[in-house]
């Protein structure tokens, strides 16, 4: 299994692709690859239509899989607000590789009902929450053959939860990894590749079967205040109780025991975790991260942006770089797997400069933590990956997916 990386800054689609295929072919020293992941910035939107054609006629062999992107990744390194365009290639003996494409060949049920919003519907498609039969139908690949995913999806045109759910529920061991497209600002205009097409709707994937492992790393930014404590009472989405008292009652105890920087955090950037697995709770990554969505100050009740449970573990949680910075230091510092031979990282918009204040964090950190590794991916408008051995789709998140041979 080897890997490569090249990224180009060229403002020029043809002189971009032309630099980032020469680098990648030093790099992989005559070795054809069977796959290659593109991101490509708004300033080469009007490139994307040939894109798979062009990378065929440089890559006969590879499988092309990739999408436009408010920020890119390649080299291991990271931009944002300029023209750059990265290539991530890999030849991977003994693998099989899928391209998979939803919502986006005409007649799909999926499909009609994207292009109707990208023609001015307004509403996305919403995938109705399907058997893992049905899932493993569109896939087209046994459960016990263990794929592996990348996933991209399209946010204005289809429902990337429902998709994630199915896969979970079709291939429950399989590693799924990806994001949202970016870059685009409505229906129809981000770009996303699966082998020599392009679609402008729906979600698009790569599966991954035989001689490959990926591991995840998914660090969610936040730390905890405050002390874990069990639901007592949940509807849908609402805590009634947390720990016998309304969760209201509990926030404003919490608060007037923080500190003047915490309490300016808890008015902008307060969260919660919700304990994945019953009765783990050994690092704060162990929590799925979710929005407040309101509270009600007559019931004390608190809504939340996931179904709750009884006795589920909430932790309240606050948000900042420092934070960020120190979660994704944590992760990066508990990953024990072997090194990868390749990388890549979903990042969210959210991250980045505009976080942190300067380009390369995440990348400079994942060099210094793991290795020199190839290292390419994008910044999305939502990132896919696991927690608690389920795949979610979360926001300001880091989600890297590490590949080597099993």
């Amino acid at each position: 299994m080897k890997w490569a990386s090249a990224l180009s800054e060229a403002q020029d689609s043809a002189t971009a692709l032309a630099a980032a295929t020469e680098e990648l072919q030093r790099q992989l020293g005559g070795t054809e690859p069977d796959l290659l992941v593109a991101f490509a910035s708004p300033h080469h939107a009007d490139a994307y239509a040939t894109l798979p054609s062009q990378i065929a006629a440089r890559f006969p062999r590879a499988l092309l899989f990739g999408c436009s992107a408010a920020g890119v990744i390649g080299a291991g390194h990271e931009v944002e607000e300029r023209p750059a365009l990265s290539l991530t290639a890999a030849s991977l003996p003994g693998v099989t590789l899928r391209a998979l494409a939803f919502g986006g060949a005409p007649g799909d049920a999926a499909s009609d009902a994207a292009a109707e919003a990208a023609d001015g519907g307004g509403e996305p498609s919403v995938a109705p929450e399907p058997a893992a039969g049905t899932w493993r139908a569109r896939v087209g690949i046994a459960t016990e053959d263990d794929p592996q995913f990348l996933l991209i999806v399209d946010p204005f045109t289809f429902d990337a939860d429902a998709m994630v759910a199915g896969l979970d529920a079709a291939y429950p061991t399989g590693r799924k990894v990806g994001g949202l497209a970016s870059g685009g600002r409505g229906p129809g205009q981000n770009a996303l590749w699966a082998g020599e097409r392009m679609q402008r709707v729906g979600a698009v994937g790569v599966a991954m079967t035989g001689d490959i492992a990926v591991d995840t790393i998914v660090a969610q930014g936040c730390r905890p205040i405050g002390d874990p404590m069990p639901i007592t009472r949940a509807d849908g989405h609402v805590v009634r109780e947390l720990g016998g008292k309304s969760p209201v009652a509990v926030m404003r105890a919490m608060y007037d025991g923080l500190s003047k920087p915490d309490k300016e955090l808890f008015r902008h950037s307060l969260f919660v975790g919700l304990e994945m697995e019953e009765g783990r709770i050994e690092f704060r990554g162990d929590f799925l991260v979710r929005n407040i969505v309101g509270v009600d100050p007559n019931s004390g009740a608190l809504a939340v942006a996931a179904k709750v449970r009884q006795w589920q573990v909430l932790q309240f949680l606050l948000r900042d770089a420092k934070t960020a910075e120190q979660d994704l230091s944590d992760r990066l510092e508990r990953f024990r797997g072997p090194k990868p031979a390749g990388a890549l990282l979903f990042s969210c918009t959210g991250r980045g400069q505009g976080l942190f204040g300067r380009a390369d964090h995440d990348t400079d950190l994942f060099r210094a933590r793991v290795g020199a590794v190839p290292l390419g991916g994008f910044f999305c408008n939502g990132e896919i990956g696991p927690v608690g051995g389920q795949t979610f789709l979360h926001g300001y998140t880091s989600a890297f997916g590490l590949f080597r041979k099993k």
